[in-house]
């Protein structure tokens, strides 16, 4: 059983023409995975997005094989999931690559982990030796940023090659947060599996347990109850205002306004603390399962209402003031420029996309759950694709998020209690399922056994956007780099697997 918008089979030589011609003809590149299977074959799988649908191309590589034609030259979007393909499944792309390390450097002679396939892959050893530099010239050098740096971040690497204040090149090394996600999926059932998913992003629970519920619903059948599809979405548009916080947050800092980033942390607190009080949990953790919730809000939604609107109006006001400040606009204007052009030839998702004129919104071009009767319009108007128009997106995605969540509580104090879950049985098959996670589109490929899972990807929008990152730096110094990581607002865990 499949269920995937719409797939077919290809033969590996032709994949990247095919690739390039759907593009062509208007769909946008949204990813790249690879299965092992237990003959030692490797089943490729871009997927393609139009704004109704997803499409999946396969691609079947014989039992040893290791090469393909790569993607990159017709397909700029698709250089980073050929890394990860390296390293991963031990894969050569053929044609005028450079496959430096991404996820996880091994060993000359280690073999790859091979997610999908059966067998154990036993201990990874790492090379974490210095890659040689992309930039030659009098005066140039390599800054090894992180992966420790001052304050609370991500464990990553940027190595920033200068001649001292422009930065012509930058390269992320992310393995440091690997974990084997996707190995660790393929020796769990389904209800172990939303556990993992929740800690994919950390972040981003809510959306990770959606996605993966959703595939599984999808596998089973399944029409989730319209309670606890109302109660998926107050999750998620909570979560969204607190990632977008987080990243207004950032900037307040790092432009020195003390005061706004003193009240933006207070508000994200109180933001968390109303999740907490709605179901238990900070990040929303245990609320999202295969068939539904489990359980309604702790919080009573006349009181959450009350609230979500005390909320709504402080953080509003806040913000106005802070996009009034001269001296908080100066350092994002014109800053980690992603010019329109070069979003669409790349796929940037999410306020990143939105930020240089894209549209794609998932809760708009394919709207799941609650979504397809709640009125929602993805943020436009904003083109200039620096970090201010990504900070203006986020600013209007927060507004809207609290009219879902007010949208979502209103119908719950009127839908009376549950049912909130449907029982999902032992599923088969493989599926797609996709939702807007703060980040952007998040998808999430899923097969299953009788029950078990044989293999799990989560494609998260950080990994599809951090691609684009080094691109922003046209013009740019090292005393920008702060407002321009804040403003990709990226989750390193997302991107390292």
């Amino acid at each position: 059983m499949t269920t995937l918008g719409s797939s077919f089979r290809v033969e590996p030589a032709r994949l990247a023409g095919t690739v390039a011609d759907r593009i062509g003809h208007g769909a946008r590149f949204a990813g790249l995975v690879a299965s092992a299977r237990r003959d030692g074959s490797t089943v490729l799988r871009v997927v393609l997005a139009t704004r109704r649908r997803l499409e999946v191309i396969e691609a079947e590589l014989a039992p040893g094989a290791k090469g393909y034609p790569a993607l990159t030259p017709l397909v700029p979007a698709a250089s980073w999931y050929e890394r990860e393909l390296h390293d991963l499944f031990g894969l050569e792309p053929e044609g005028p690559l450079r496959l430096d390390p991404l996820v996880l450097p091994l060993r000359e002679g280690a073999g790859p982990p091979r997610p999908g396939s059966p067998e154990a892959c036993g201990r990874v050893e790492l090379d974490t030796s210095p890659l040689g530099g992309h930039v030659s010239g009098e005066g140039v050098f390599t800054i090894p940023y992180g992966p420790v740096r001052s304050g609370v971040f991500e464990s990553v690497e940027y190595l920033v090659e200068t001649t001292g204040e422009e930065i012509p090149h930058l390269r992320t090394r992310v393995y440091h947060k690997h974990r084997g996600l996707e190995r660790r999926f393929g020796e769990l059932g389904v209800d172990d599996a939303v556990l993992l998913a929740e800690r994919v992003e950390g972040t981003s629970s809510v959306a990770h347990a959606w996605a993966f519920a959703q595939a599984v619903e999808t596998l089973a059948g399944v029409e989730v109850p319209r309670a606890a599809q109302l109660v998926r979405v107050v999750h998620a548009e909570l979560e969204r205002v607190a990632v977008h916080l987080d990243s207004a947050i950032r900037h307040s800092e790092g432009a020195g306004q003390a005061v706004a980033y003193a009240r933006l942390s207070r508000h994200k607190e109180e933001v968390l603390r109303l999740r907490a009080r709605l179901c238990g949990h900070r990040f929303g953790r245990g609320v999202v399962v295969p068939g539904g919730v489990t359980a309604g809000p702790l919080l009573g939604p006349e009181d959450a209402l009350e609230r979500a609107g005390g909320l709504e109006a402080a953080i509003t006001s806040d913000l106005a003031a802070l996009g009034r400040t001269p001296s908080f606009l100066d350092r994002l204007r014109r800053t980690g420029r992603i010019p329109p052009d070069l979003a669409g030839l790349r796929g940037a998702l999410g306020p990143v996309g939105r930020g240089s004129g894209r549209l794609d919104d998932v809760r708009a071009d394919r709207p799941y759950g609650a979504y397809r009767h709640l009125g929602f319009e993805p943020a436009v108007g904003f083109e200039e694709g620096d970090a201010l128009s990504r900070h203006q997106v986020r600013v209007v995605e927060i507004r809207q998020a609290f009219h879902l969540v007010r949208q979502g509580l209103d119908e719950l104090s009127r839908a009376g209690a549950g049912p909130w879950r449907l029982p999902v049985g032992a599923v088969s098959g493989l599926a797609l399922a996709s939702v807007e996670a703060p980040q952007g589109e998040l998808l999430y490929l899923v097969e299953a056994e009788a029950g078990r899972l044989a293999r799990v990807k989560p494609r998260c929008a950080s990994f599809h956007n951090l691609a684009l990152f080094s691109e922003a730096f046209g013009g740019d110094i090292f005393t920008d780099f702060v407002f321009i990581e804040a403003s990709f607002g990226l989750s390193v865990a997302g991107v390292s697997g």
